[in-house]
């Protein structure tokens, strides 16, 4: 897998009048609105074709751009912090000058979301090929996000169920439970017991984060789509969205 374009993606989701029209027309009389030009010869089939395509590229983009160093812990947008149970562990450690065990925590978080998320790529692109015509209308026609909400509601609980066991593995051989130790024999002394820690559990936070940050990804892409569609792509992108023109 190659990391491509955002702007590739861009041909998914435009807000473009003309393009949601013509799909509109198609969808509910088989033709075009206005019954010429080169929207008359596009098909339910690529008209749909088009946004499955556009969408796996952009669904490609994010998973290569957060599935590798640093794609999480260089991005604030979807780095993952320390969870808020330990947050006062987190002051006392760096009250006390500890900051490293700090920092090694939330980074071995990080690297494990890293490590788990090229697992996406075949669960969404089950869901791509699993869209109906009415799916692709209704993200076409939905708001900015409704590609989005697509993918979490048809992939949500199994992107849980298949990252929880690659977080699992990530966090022992990055070392998150044994950063999370030292962070709390730094910082938790101090707090008394005020603290609960021991209800937390790691690879389900780590788990759910790296889903949010991974749908985070897919959201600005959207955006971004909608608001300039501007790039060409394959020779089925070229059709679906030069007719448009």
């Amino acid at each position: 897998m190659t990391v491509l374009s955002a702007a590739t993606l861009a041909i998914a989701m435009g807000a473009v009048a003309g393009w949601q029209d013509t799909l509109r027309g198609v969808l509910q009389g088989g033709g075009t609105p206005g019954g010429g030009g080169g929207t008359a010869a596009l098909t339910q089939g690529e008209m749909t074709g088009g946004l499955k395509e556009a969408l796996a590229q952009g669904v490609e983009w994010s998973v290569n751009a957060l599935g590798r160093e640093d794609g999480f812990l260089g991005d604030e947008r979807v780095r993952i912090p320390m969870p808020k149970p330990l947050r006062m562990v987190e002051q006392g450690a760096r009250a006390l000058g500890q900051d490293r065990y700090a920092d090694e925590f939330i980074t071995t978080m990080n690297r494990a979301a890293e490590q788990a998320v090229p697992e996406a790529a075949s669960i969404l692109a089950d869901a791509i090929r699993a869209m109906t015509v009415q799916d692709a209308a209704g993200i076409l026609n939905g708001p900015d996000d409704a590609a989005t909400r697509y993918f979490r509601r048809t992939s949500g609980e199994t992107l849980e169920q298949r990252f929880l066991p690659i977080v699992q593995e990530a966090t022992s051989r990055t070392g998150v439970t044994v950063a999370y130790k030292n962070l709390v024999g730094r910082g938790g002394g101090m707090m008394g017991g005020l603290v609960d820690t021991g209800s937390l559990d790691l690879d389900r936070y780590v788990t759910e984060k790296a889903i949010d940050g991974l749908f985070t990804y897919i959201a600005l892409e959207e955006k971004r789509i909608r608001e300039n569609p501007l790039a060409r792509g394959s020779d089925l992108l070229k059709k679906v969205f030069g007719s448009l023109n």
